[in-house]
Parts: C-alpha cells; sequence; structure tokens
C-alpha cells in the first residue's frame, strides 16, 4: 500500500483474511454476527465502524463515494467530533456517533473503516485525491490575529502514545521568520512553550472550527497527525514532518503523497533528528514569505 500496489495488497488481504479462524457468521452477540468476512458488499446495507484514530477516518472517508456506488445503503457509525464533516461525506447515507453496545440501526454487513478499501478492491484513481472530498458545516468564521504576510499554524505533538511524532517546542522557534504569523493549533499548549516559540493560541477542540482555521490559514506545519489528514481532505496547503520510521501512509522518501497532493512532506533522515527538518522547512517558508511579500 505505501508504494500505490493495491492489487498485490488486497491478494495478501485476501489470504490472511481466509486462514483467519472465524466463529459461524451468524453465532454470538447481534453487533459480532455480521461482521466482514470477505464477502461481496454489492447490493449490501452496509455498517461502517470508525474505530481507529480521527486522522484513520478522515483518511478512509474518501472511500464512502465507491462503495455507495455498490452498496445498496451506507451507514457510518463514527466518532462524535466528526459527525458533522461525516454527515456531509459523498456517498454517506446517514451517520450517527459511536457509543457503547450494539449499533441500535437495521444492517446486514458491519465493516471497520480502514477495511472498506480492501472489499472494494479499491484501484489507484479511487485512492487518489483529485478535489477535496470533505466539506464543512457553515460557521462563524474564526478570526486570526495576523495582519500582513503569512498566517501559518503548528502542531507539533500527537500526545504520549507516539513520542516519535513530537517535535522540541524549542526547534519551532526557528520558523519565526520575517513576515510570518506563527498560529499554535496544538491542544494543551502550555503558556511557556506558545512564549518559546513565539506562536499565538487559536487552538480549540472542535473540528470544524479547526477546519475553518486551516481554511483562513495560509500554511499548516505539523506532525503526522489527524490535522495533517483535515488539510489534506480539504485540500489546504500543509507541510507534514515525519520521522524517520514514517506510517505507511506515507512514501519513505519523497515530499509527495498520492493520498494529499497539497501536502508536502519534510523527512527526518536520522532518528530522533528533528534539527534537519526545521532548517529545511525554515528554508522553504523563508521563500513562500518573500514571494508573499514582492507580490504584496
Amino acid at each position: 500500500m505505501r508504494a500505490g500496489d493495491f492489487e498485490r495488497a488486497w491478494a495478501i488481504n485476501d489470504g490472511d483474511l481466509a486462514m483467519l479462524a472465524y466463529p459461524p457468521k451468524h453465532t454470538g452477540p447481534r453487533h459480532l454476527q455480521r461482521i466482514w468476512r470477505g464477502e461481496d458488499l454489492t447490493g449490501k446495507h452496509v455498517l461502517v465502524r470508525c474505530y481507529h484514530g480521527l486522522g484513520d477516518t478522515i483518511q478512509f472517508l474518501r472511500f464512502m463515494r465507491p462503495l455507495c456506488d455498490i452498496a445498496r445503503s451506507v451507514t457510518v457509525w463514527c466518532q462524535s467530533e466528526l459527525l458533522p464533516l461525516v454527515q456531509r461525506a459523498a456517498g454517506v447515507d446517514r451517520a450517527f456517533a459511536l457509543h457503547d453496545g450494539a449499533p441500535d440501526v437495521d444492517f446486514e454487513v458491519d465493516i471497520e473503516i480502514m477495511e472498506v478499501p480492501h472489499a472494494i478492491k479499491a484501484r489507484r484513481e479511487h485512492v487518489e485525491m483529485r478535489a477535496p472530498y470533505i466539506s464543512l458545516p457553515p460557521a462563524v468564521e474564526p478570526t486570526l490575529p495576523h495582519e500582513r504576510g503569512l498566517a501559518v499554524g503548528l502542531v507539533w505533538e500527537v500526545g504520549n502514545w507516539d513520542k516519535r511524532r513530537t517535535v522540541p517546542p524549542a526547534l519551532l522557534g526557528h520558523l519565526a521568520v520575517p513576515g510570518v504569523t506563527l498560529c499554535s493549533l496544538q491542544r494543551g499548549a502550555r503558556t511557556c512553550e506558545l512564549a518559546e516559540i513565539g506562536a499565538r493560541d487559536v487552538s480549540t477542540p472542535d473540528v470544524t472550527v479547526l477546519g475553518h482555521h486551516l481554511r483562513r490559514l495560509d500554511l499548516l506545519i505539523c506532525v503526522d497527525t489527524m490535522v495533517a489528514h483535515l488539510a489534506g481532505a480539504l485540500g489546504r496547503d500543509a507541510w507534514v514532518m515525519l520521522h524517520a520510521d514514517c506510517d505507511w501512509r506515507w512514501p519513505s522518501a519523497g515530499s509527495h503523497s498520492f493520498w494529499y497532493p497539497s501536502l508536502r512532506l519534510f523527512h527526518q533522515r536520522t532518528p530522533g533528528d528533528w534539527d534537519l527538518v526545521l532548517a529545511e522547512a525554515r528554508k522553504a517558508l523563508v521563500a513562500r514569505s518573500r514571494g508573499v511579500q514582492g507580490v504584496v
């Protein structure tokens, strides 16, 4: 999948699926009776579960449209934070928020959202993004604290579960270049970190408001996290800083991804060393800022 050889990926997955020892299909609790076991989804009422991260859900929402083309209906059971976006996504007939227990909805097949491309045998044209595939509900346009030049959003960590994706805030001060206003989208950022970076706090727990922030910003610079997927799905410019052993969804080298054409990738060359990544990002940011100033 990293290489874009999806036909081979699905063949491998088919083999793995066939080897798993499942109990009989229609026994056990209701929410386990109809779990997808590799059968054709054509003409089925499909329940799509979103049990992974918010970024995973955003990335794989692109497959709801081709799923809808073959299924009788598509219902998405998603994280509550994403419900306003999922409800508006192409191919989604209805959506409701995840909760404990069995879903109170009629369906014939229950599939996890990250299994959908395997189930529909997605081809390269299903994966490649040619236009934004999510839209934002109307909202009061947020005000961002910048006057002239570039407004650049920053997100530098994903939390305690993967410290490899954390950029020390002190290094982000290198991005404070003339003509650029840095805006922190990092939830929970401390006052001392914001001062160290020279950024103004515009963070929000509301994904819809966050999306509107991204529409107002000129650029996002972030680590591999949900905000990168949101920016990519909206077609917004973002630079993603990747650690040396980056996730399968990103190429191991190169600055572009067929998943999100509006993103530019900056790779670590040595595990744990962000200095070169920030130096490259600073150089690119200086050039971009000068270009904007030249236009002004």
